[in-house]
């Protein structure tokens, strides 16, 4: 392949390496201090699992519809400071309920946002845990309220850390004590049932794709707490305006998006990343490269595996990836949802199945917040459980079509059971599987994202932006503090700010 560079001025402070919205936090907030931006991003439009495709009238997120950090208070709202920085918003929609839980034993229970009233249906499951369920919830607001209380920025850049210890010196401590700990440990302390225990273990499942030993306290706190202070709120027109406008308001502090540009080499000399290089063979030079890719993708693919460094073969003995997900997507008549649905839902039939594929299914049902998403009279529903690509692999293309439409049914006959009807009023269904993340979203093996192999210390062993690689970092869900879309903000400010220190542009201290 022949090499080619670029024949505008190719020479940029930061390259950044998709655009999911880790990426697009980091390029916009450093395009908003000056910098010169550029962001590659391989489809053809933004955002990742956090994007959308419009199909006969409908148009689905790619991925989950709970958003956090849309909020208005405080700091950890960090979707929206993002969007801010670049003079930019979007307008959100309330949700009065997190998720609907339906689970074994007949444990059906909704997450208000009112949190005294979450507690309430909680304690009505089991009201000899009454005590010690205000307990353990309450100590995630304690973890919470440290959070809330500073801006989360590099926790690589000692002068932030100094400045931010000096300011909260409490809050700081409160987060050095947590940030060991994960949520089994803390969880027991105060409750013994065994079902109620369960009922945490998919509290912390169902965004961490691992059960409450072994998702940090860190993270915990932020979820159990903040969605009943800034709430779950859906971006009106569908998650993909986070990242459209994110995009647009790069542009506009003078950054570049160029879609359509998929990177297949990260250039270095002397140990030193100095530009990428695309399919086409374009290459592209600055002073700093941010991989928005998955750690695998990155040191794997992007650069010679043979050349792995010390820390990263260390890593992955502690990190493994997670399954992806088998999702379906459906349009479905007015009919199907009956009255006072909720816009998401966690089904299990049986605890032992929830860490299994197809075991929990998620429901996201965006259009009961925003109706212009499909026609008039219709809805969406996004179906979606764990899977393993293995289990995906050496297929003919019509065993494939096979197994996705005999798995579909099966979830279908699931779904039916809460809402009836749904195969009677189905308009439209489309099944994504591993395969299908992979290719669109370009993560190795369609994974959702890091997961701990064993029980390890909270989040000491997460990785921060920086790597073994002089002038290369990395951000997104494999680099503190891990999956979610306002926890890659928070990755992508933090980023922000390292590279901004180490170019020396000037950052609050």
């Amino acid at each position: 392949m022949s090499v080619k560079t670029n024949s505008w001025d190719n020479l940029f402070d930061v390259i950044v390496i998709g655009s999911g919205i880790g990426g697009l936090v980091t390029a916009t907030q450093l395009a908003a201090k000056g910098a010169k931006v550029l962001v590659l991003e391989s489809y053809i439009i933004p955002g990742g699992s956090a994007g959308y495709f419009e199909r006969q009238g409908y148009r689905f997120d790619v991925g989950a519809s709970m958003i956090f950090g849309l909020g208005s208070q405080g700091t950890t709202n960090l979707l929206t400071r993002a969007l801010q920085a670049v003079d930019t918003s979007v307008d959100a929609i309330a949700d009065p309920v997190q998720i609907h839980y339906h689970l074994p034993n007949n444990l059906n229970l909704k997450v208000e946002r009112v949190y005294d009233k979450f507690l309430q249906n909680l304690a009505a499951y089991f009201p000899h845990e009454q005590i010690g369920i205000r307990r353990f919830y309450d100590e995630c607001w304690q973890v919470f309220n440290c959070l809330n209380r500073i801006e989360l920025l590099s926790l690589e850049e000692p002068r932030y850390l100094l400045r931010t210890f000096l300011q909260h010196p409490l809050a700081c401590l409160g987060l050095l004590k947590y940030l060991p700990q994960n949520v089994g440990e803390v969880a027991q302390r105060y409750i013994k049932d065994p079902e109620l225990l369960k009922f945490i273990d998919m509290e912390c499942y169902c965004w961490s794709v691992v059960p409450a030993q072994m998702t940090p306290m860190i993270n915990a706190g932020m979820v159990f707490s903040d969605r009943h202070y800034g709430g779950v709120n859906y971006p009106k027109g569908g998650v993909g305006q986070i990242a459209q406008k994110l995009a647009q308001g790069l542009e506009k502090a003078g950054g570049q998006i160029k879609y359509q540009a998929k990177v297949t080499k990260i250039i270095t000399e002397s140990r030193c990343a100095v530009g990428v290089q695309l399919t086409n063979g374009e290459i592209y030079r600055a002073k700093r490269v941010v991989s928005n890719a998955t750690r695998w993708d990155t040191f794997e693919k992007l650069l010679p595996v043979e050349q792995l460094p010390t820390n990263e073969k260390n890593w992955q003995q502690n990190y493994q990836k997670s399954p992806s997900f088998l999702s379906l997507h459906m349009g479905v008549k007015q009919s199907v949802l009956p009255q006072g649905t909720e816009c998401h839902h966690i089904i299990l039939e049986n605890w032992q199945d929830m860490t299994k594929p197809e075991g929990t299914l998620f429901v996201s049902i965006p259009t009961l917040l925003d109706p212009e998403l499909a026609p008039e009279g219709y809805h969406i529903i996004h179906a979606f459980t764990p899977h393993w690509i293995n289990d995906w692999q050496g297929l003919s293309a019509s065993e494939y079509e096979a197994k996705k439409e005999e798995i579909a049914w099966c979830i279908i006959d699931r779904l039916e059971k809460i809402f009836p009807g749904l195969d009677a009023g189905l308009d439209y269904l489309e099944v994504g599987t591993p395969r299908t993340h992979r290719r669109f979203l370009g993560r190795d093996d369609g994974t959702y994202g890091p997961i701990p192999k064993r029980k390890l210390q909270g989040l000491l062993s997460m990785p921060f932006n920086r790597t073994a690689i002089k002038g290369l970092y990395c951000v997104g869900d494999s680099t503190f503090p891990g999956q979610g879309l306002n926890a890659v903000a928070f990755s992508g400010f933090a980023c922000a700010h390292r590279i901004a220190a180490d170019l020396g542009i000037k950052v609050r201290d």
